[in-house]
């Protein structure tokens, strides 16, 4: 069965991961790329653990923090794109990507905590 959030998290983490490494070569970026990195990979890290929970409340656990990573992550992305570390394109381009998968993200816990109240 295909899960179009787990391949769409993990085409983001693959982009964050090109991004970071172009940014490695900018003095202000290098030490901040770290926490990008982190966090844009996190996002499908714990939506791909949140796929195999050993329940639907371990679910709903794992894809907050998905989500809070995405949160984390505009963040990481508003600062690079302000101080110039990463241009409009990229920035959008990213922005855009990462909304997407938050909003998957909340329409699946929001339906995970109705399908629990019905139990």
């Amino acid at each position: 069965m295909r899960n179009d959030l787990i391949d769409i998290s993990k085409e983001f983490a693959i982009e964050i991961i090109n991004v970071c490494s172009d940014i490695q070569n900018d003095k202000r970026g290098k030490i901040l790329v770290d926490q990008l990195l982190r966090s844009g990979t996190g996002i499908g890290a714990n939506i791909h653990e949140g796929n195999y929970a050993s329940s639907r409340a371990d679910f709903i656990h794992k894809f907050h923090i998905a989500l809070k990573e995405c949160y984390e992550t505009d963040y990481w992305l508003t600062i690079f794109r302000q101080t110039g570390i990463i241009n409009e394109q990229q920035y959008q381009l990213l922005f855009s990507r990462c909304s997407k998968i938050r909003k998957l993200l909340i329409a699946s816990i929001n339906t995970a905590k109705k399908n629990m109240d019905k139990q």
